[in-house]
């Protein structure tokens, strides 16, 4: 994966014609209305790019790309559009660019689109800027504006750290400073934008870093010889070289570099390899090999820039997916450090994140993986959240540093594990999680259940939702971030309880279903008894034994789940019971009745 967002089969779709060019992808991006099309348009057709190479047609709220080559070098552009909402359009489009082409409407000047696309391109690692001033012909090619522009801009950018910025004057429309020197505009003696991006070196820059190559497949089958294939993505290699295994961190040395064209005495960055190694290295998918005197960090925790790009928004302790090339594990965002306003660059307190909006984050993942921080390896550094249910792409993120305590912990062995603490109490341990809305019975039942279980002489424990709010959630409120957060804790504590050999009753509103999967995600196959108490909200209403529902019709409890806040009923729950039309007595002996099929009791 190349950058953050994968453009699938640009580069395939290109090698004919880029085989033996030094490529250069870039992204125009900048105000809405700035003529970033127009300008595009303008340097396929004046460098007489077939029409053939044309891959989408962009429109503005879209991102298209094209393909065009002049006797120096291929290009790959993506057209970004300038919209705020369409941030995620941009950021797919500038993770895979070498250059950032920025173009500002003349009459407008440096906008708070102009700052903040140029703070985004930065943040993902883009150091060459084109600033390029359109539409000089609607403002009579004056000199004066366009130097008030140049020097508005690189005063800005000059916060933004380590950018190269070249400035031009051009028009899009009639192709001054695009591909020829404007007769317009004697005054400038600078290069035309095709110009610059023909001698821009940025191709150079992965071959000198660290030798990085993730692993896309092995070939554990032959016990003389290991093979595994990837991309290199940084770094040289060549047959006798040792490497690492990460994030397990076996030596292994190259015996040869295989390729389709043949074998090679060097792999370089960008080539698709697969090496064989001298001896076996426990090399599977998803392993990253690094040059073994210089390798990446290994942690389970990190900080990271986040954007997040679902509409969905952003909730602190909700279980993701992370994808880091191709390894994927689980993930949770931690905490929020903070906001970014991309606007001012002010660091802004937050406890969610909407659409679009940038944040500074802590992450903690289901197992270490290798990586290298985003600014000294955009392949290595960069990563995916993926939403469990949808597998949608909710955020890319950019890995900033190891956290400390990532390495000082590690997991203690024990002699006695839980399958020993459930023989000696005669009983297979579990989780029944009671999930509906307010009023709906749950507690009833479960309380049902536990003394129909604790008269068996089996050891049990019941958590209640309301009772864990006096003393270990009682910090909690009803935000969603909130609701996210108390799920979270009472899920490991269940754990905890399953892991001493009880059998858990839990009754939780637990109204999203993230949440209840990710409290499913922490125990074994079997373990964990989803059981959906469906009482409509008109028979809760009616009960509303705690006033809530009254207090929230007249407004004085705005997050009441059903009413202010959503609930979102299991859909493949091992057990519905129909609370609102049988006996609590009567659901009670349904759920034990589930426990004896299943071997519990």
């Amino acid at each position: 994966m190349r950058g953050l967002v994968p453009n699938t089969g640009i580069a395939e779709q290109a090698n004919s014609w880029v085989e033996r060019k030094k490529l250069l992808r870039f992204v125009t991006c900048g105000s809405v209305a700035g003529g970033k099309s127009t300008l595009v348009g303008r340097l396929v057709s004046d460098c007489n790019a077939p029409a053939a190479l044309a891959d989408e047609q962009a429109s503005t709220i879209e991102i298209g790309h094209r393909y065009f080559a002049t006797p120096r070098r291929a290009f790959i552009v993506a057209d970004a559009p300038g919209h705020e909402q369409y941030t995620r359009n941009l950021v797919s489009g500038a993770s895979a660019a070498d250059v950032a082409v920025l173009v500002i409407d003349a009459r407008e000047g440096v906008l708070p689109q102009t700052r903040r696309h140029s703070h985004l391109v930065t943040l993902l690692g883009i150091r060459h800027a084109v600033v390029v001033v359109n539409k000089m012909d609607m403002i009579g090619w004056d000199r004066t504006a366009f130097e008030r522009i140049r020097s508005e801009y690189l005063a800005f950018a000059a916060g933004l750290g380590a950018m190269n910025v070249t400035c031009i004057p051009a028009s899009a429309l009639h192709g001054d400073n695009v591909a020829r020197h404007s007769s317009a505009m004697p005054w400038y003696e600078g290069p035309t934008l095709i110009e610059r991006l023909e001698t821009v070196e940025v191709s150079s820059e992965a071959a000198i870093k660290p030798f990085r190559l993730p692993v896309q497949w092995a070939n554990p089958s032959n016990s003389q010889v290991g093979g595994c294939s990837g991309t290199i993505v940084s770094g040289r290699v060549r047959p006798g070289d040792r490497l690492a295994v990460l994030p397990g961190g076996k030596p292994v040395e190259v015996a040869r570099i295989a390729t389709f064209e043949g074998d090679l005495t060097e792999g370089i960055a960008g080539q698709v390899v697969t090496l064989e190694l001298a001896q076996e290295g426990d090399v599977s998918r998803g392993v990253l090999l690094a040059a073994a005197d210089a390798r990446p960090m290994v942690a389970e925790q990190f900080s990271a820039h986040l954007i997040w790009m679902s509409e969905q928004p952003m909730l602190p302790g909700r279980s993701y997916l992370l994808q880091a090339g191709p390894v994927v594990v689980g993930a949770q965002i931690t905490a929020l450090k903070h906001k970014l306003s991309v606007a001012t660059f002010e660091h802004v307190a937050a406890t969610h994140l909407e659409l679009n909006e940038v944040a500074f984050c802590n992450l903690a993942l289901d197992r270490a993986i290798a990586f290298d921080p985003y600014t000294e390896n955009r392949e290595t550094g960069a990563f995916l959240l993926i939403d469990r249910l949808s597998n949608a792409t909710v955020a890319c993120g950019m890995i900033a540093f190891a956290l400390r305590r990532s390495a000082n912990i590690h997991w203690q062995a024990l002699k006695i594990d839980k399958d020993a603490r459930a023989a000696l109490k005669a009983q297979k341990p579990c989780v029944l999680w009671l999930t509906g809305l307010s009023a709906a019975g749950k507690s009833t039942i479960a309380d049902l259940v536990e003394q129909s279980l604790h008269r068996a002489g089996h050891h049990t424990i019941l958590l209640d939702g309301d009772n864990l709010r006096h003393g270990l959630n009682r910090d909690l409120g009803f935000t969603d971030e909130d609701r996210v957060e108390n799920i979270r804790r009472v899920a490991e504590v269940a754990r905890l309880m399953v892991e001493a050999g009880l059998i858990v009753v839990v009754s939780f509103i637990s109204p999203f279903r993230s949440e209840r999967r990710m409290a499913r995600g922490l125990f074994n196959e079997g373990e964990f008894m989803e059981i959906y108490v469906d009482t409509p909200i008109e028979v809760c209403e009616a009960r509303d034994p705690k006033g809530l529902y009254k207090l929230a019709r007249a407004g004085k409890l705005p997050n009441l789940t059903g009413i202010g806040s959503p609930y979102e009923p299991p859909e493949h729950a091992e057990l519905v019971l129909p609370a609102g039309r049988q006996e609590p007595q009567v659901l009670a002996e349904e759920v034990l009745a589930m426990l004896k099929r299943r071997g519990v009791i």
